[in-house]
């Protein structure tokens, strides 16, 4: 297992590569948790399907601005056809933070067939999610080559990250 604190230098291209993934799916659960806690709307009529398209949209849109941002971070003088090869990876090595939102997005998908109410359905998904950045933060602890009681701690500290935007949304609401 890695050394907690190797820095991306010292780490082979998989290791590099799979701390980014676990560090986009943490950030897509974040995000998909912020977009359900604020498109939950009490007193208007509930639009699960509205609701997991706007969060997909949402994910894609934010993979996107981050890939092209890591691209124009590092632009170097290279052929074009380079450059493009090159965005297209940076692009394609986002898709933890769309594949991070899905289980928001079926849970909405879920609702709106089943004909959930709009306030057990975000408690679902937020709780859902919670329980997610709690084993994600663990499990990217545990690959970074910490041992389990560190892994529980950070793992403890991605899961009050998704409380407080429960937190947030009922005291917003």
């Amino acid at each position: 297992m890695a050394s907690p604190d190797l820095t991306p230098r010292d780490m082979t291209p998989g290791q590099t590569a799979a701390r980014r993934a676990l560090f986009s799916a943490v950030y897509g659960t974040l995000l998909a948790s912020a977009l359900l806690a604020a498109l939950q709307r009490a007193g208007e009529m509930y639009t699960p399907y509205y609701d997991a398209m706007w969060v997909l949209v949402t994910a894609v849109m934010a993979a996107l601005a981050h890939g092209y941002a890591h691209h124009m971070s590092a632009h170097r003088e290279e052929s074009a056809g380079h450059r493009w090869r090159i965005l297209a990876r940076r692009l394609w090595a986002e898709w933890p933070l769309v594949a991070a939102c899905v289980p928001t997005v079926m849970l909405l998908l879920a609702a709106g067939v089943s004909g959930w109410p709009e306030e057990s359905s975000t408690l679902a998904g937020l709780s859902l999610n919670a329980a997610l950045l709690f084993g994600l933060g663990a499990l990217s602890a545990r690959r970074s080559g910490y041992g389990w009681h560190s892994a529980v701690l950070i793992g403890s500290a991605d899961l009050a990250l998704g409380v407080a935007i429960a937190v947030a949304n009922a005291v917003i609401k």
